[in-house]
């Protein structure tokens, strides 16, 4: 059944070390939109730990909202540094994670990304099995977060069986 009412995925929450720094990156080199932003977070009771799971010492420092492409939101928070910080998990990290984006062109994409001096891992790689039809790459965040972009413009294998279909991206001239 699953949680009613659900209609899909509304923003990603990520935590950065330098918030002007990750406004230069998701505004200047992604080209998400910025939309506002909120002031300092500190509270003096339990309320960090009851509706974040972070130590109520913690304060945040800033908060800021912006909004990348066809509604994929990101809601950026920068802590203040704090003794026992962990490093950027990586995917094999318990809580690793990536953010990935649907590009048209995969290899210009990449090509725009070097150009600008992004760290682009190896590839993009071509998927096989299920996902033969898809590329992709990762990339890297100046802080060190995975980023990855992926393209399948003539959709993937498992969508010609599958009973769940994948949203569909449009083809350059359609």
């Amino acid at each position: 059944m699953g949680i009613p009412g659900l209609r899909g995925g509304d923003h990603i929450g990520i935590t950065v070390p330098d918030m002007e720094q990750a406004h230069e990156f998701l505004t200047g080199v992604l080209g998400c939109d910025f939309v506002y932003e909120l002031p300092e977070m500190r509270h003096a009771n339990d309320w960090m730990r009851e509706h974040l799971n972070v130590d109520s010492r913690r304060v945040v420092r800033g908060i800021r909202f912006y909004r990348c492409g066809f509604g994929l939101n990101f809601e950026v928070f920068e802590y203040e540094p704090h003794p026992g910080q962990r490093e950027v998990p990586r995917n094999s990290d318990l809580g690793g994670h990536h953010v990935a984006f649907y590009v048209d062109d995969i290899d210009a994409a990449v090509a725009y990304l070097r150009e600008r001096d992004v760290s682009v891992l190896a590839g993009p790689v071509a998927s096989r099995n299920a996902s033969r039809g898809q590329r992709w790459v990762y990339f890297l965040a100046p802080w060190g977060m995975q980023f990855e972009l992926v393209s399948y413009p003539g959709g993937k294998a498992y969508e010609e069986t599958a009973s769940v279909k994948l949203w569909q991206p449009t083809r350059p001239g359609e």
